[in-house]
């Protein structure tokens, strides 16, 4: 009896943790920025996410407004503009992004909503609720 009980707990485990996995995963792919003017490829490099530009409606735009000199000549496209993403069980933390409109990099939250439709990026400096919200959509 004590077989059967530690194989089901055993099995279990197992079964929830690719689940976990498998939801980490979800954020995977190519999305269009909520004004359908670019593209983001999200990617995982070891247990993190990160997302890099992989298409823009202005071909050839530089990074004019980026703070470090040496990079304002640098194409946008292929650029990584998320950065160092950890899944927390809902959601993607402890991120940066970078906006190229603005030169600036925020703190950053990332979260499914629609059935893995659409993404929220949430940008912001020191505390989540102070920042603005972005939706992206499954490309």
């Amino acid at each position: 009896m004590k077989k059967t009980i530690f194989s089901f707990f055993t099995l279990l485990l197992i079964s929830l943790t690719s689940l976990a996995n498998s939801n980490a995963d979800a954020i995977l792919g190519e999305w269009l920025s909520q004004e359908k003017d670019g593209k983001i490829t999200i990617f995982k490099q070891g247990d993190q996410y990160f997302g890099k530009i992989s298409w823009g409606k202005t071909t050839g735009r530089k990074d004019g407004k980026n703070p470090d000199e040496k990079l304002r000549s640098r194409d946008l496209l292929g650029a990584v503009i998320l950065k160092n993403f950890k899944f927390t069980g809902s959601s993607w933390e402890n991120g940066t992004i970078y906006d190229p409109n603005s030169g600036k990099t925020y703190d950053c939250i990332l979260k499914i909503k629609d059935g893995n439709k659409t993404l929220d990026i949430r940008g912001f400096v020191g505390v989540a609720m102070f920042g603005r919200t972005s939706t992206w959509t499954r490309s």
